[in-house]
């Protein structure tokens, strides 16, 4: 099914389009997790089991991808593959999401370019790993991620596991209050660091149902407010890295991606990649776990919507 709303080239696979027929809840899933944020094979078997979790939950899952400049909402086993072990796919974000529907290219979404995506097919509901924020070292570099500007703007619920712990967390929190973008933890008061159930910043609010989570949605529809929400749902207990054995890693990682002269979009995937040979791989287990822990809520949340 192929639709042309306001010109936008946007087609939805058999099965979402099944679900939008039936009022079955979707949940919208990133598909930069695939070409950018885990190595093959990880990439795929992650990719098709995160879906999995969301049907199991009663929820019909929507990986989202721009090929050959059409915006696919929900992809086949055989087109995740594809993305999976091509090297020339982008990585789009709001700056050059167009460009690449106008030009034909191919890309996949990051949490901005898949909030974007996901409002036009009606989705309000949406997983991933951990979104973008303030990098150690703004201040010079200015490099702060679309995500923030994004949640400012766009009516989506990101449901992830707080914030990648490269990044500069309490300026990143900061940042999302001056935006005025909900920070929610999720059975919890402390601000989650992707790897690391606590981070040492607090959530600025907490909700312990996925039926609160969908009221303080519906509320600010009602009022008019801007915007998507946070949700941030700490990686389960038995899977974490605490945030003080995460440090050292991380610090080399980034040190390395200075001396290597890494900017830009390049960062995190570097920075992802060296922390996983650091840590011996554990830290790509660990991510594993929480994009699946991530699934199953947004799953939970779409359905009380």
């Amino acid at each position: 099914m192929t639709e042309k709303s306001s010109n936008v080239p946007i087609i939805f696979s058999a099965e979402v389009t099944s679900a939008r027929e039936n009022g079955t809840p979707i949940v919208a899933l990133e598909s930069t997790i695939i070409t950018h944020g885990m190595p093959y094979p990880e990439n795929v078997s992650t990719a098709l089991e995160v879906e999995e979790i969301i049907r199991a939950e009663g929820a019909c899952p929507a990986t989202i991808a721009v090929l050959d400049g059409v915006i696919n909402v929900g992809l086949e086993r055989k087109q995740i593959e594809d993305l999976a072990q091509r090297d020339d796919i982008l990585k789009l974000s709001r700056a050059d999401l167009a460009y690449a529907l106008i030009s034909g290219k191919s890309g996949s979404t990051t949490v901005a370019a898949t909030m974007i995506c996901a409002a036009q097919a009606g989705i309000a509901t949406f997983a991933t790993g951990g979104i973008g924020g303030v990098h150690r070292g703004a201040e010079v570099s200015f490099d702060i991620s679309a995500d923030l500007q994004e949640l400012a703007k766009t009516p989506v619920m990101v449901v992830s596991a707080g914030v990648k712990a490269l990044l500069d967390i309490p300026k990143t929190l900061e940042l999302l209050e001056t935006l005025g973008v909900p920070v929610v933890g999720f059975q919890t008061d402390a601000f989650p660091a992707f790897w690391s159930r606590e981070s040492g910043e607090a959530c600025p609010l907490r909700l312990d149902q996925p039926q609160e989570i969908a009221a303080l949605y519906q509320m600010r529809q009602s009022l008019g407010l801007e915007g998507g929400m946070i949700i941030a749902n700490p990686v389960p207990q038995a899977d974490e890295i605490p945030r003080n054995e995460m440090e050292t890693d991380i610090l080399e990682a980034i040190a390395e991606a200075n001396r290597h002269h890494v900017v830009g979009k390049e960062v995190t995937p570097f920075v992802l990649s060296r922390i996983k040979d650091l840590t011996n791989g554990e830290s790509l287990v660990t991510n594993i776990a929480l994009v699946k822990n991530n699934a199953r809520l947004a799953a939970k949340i779409a359905k009380a919507l």
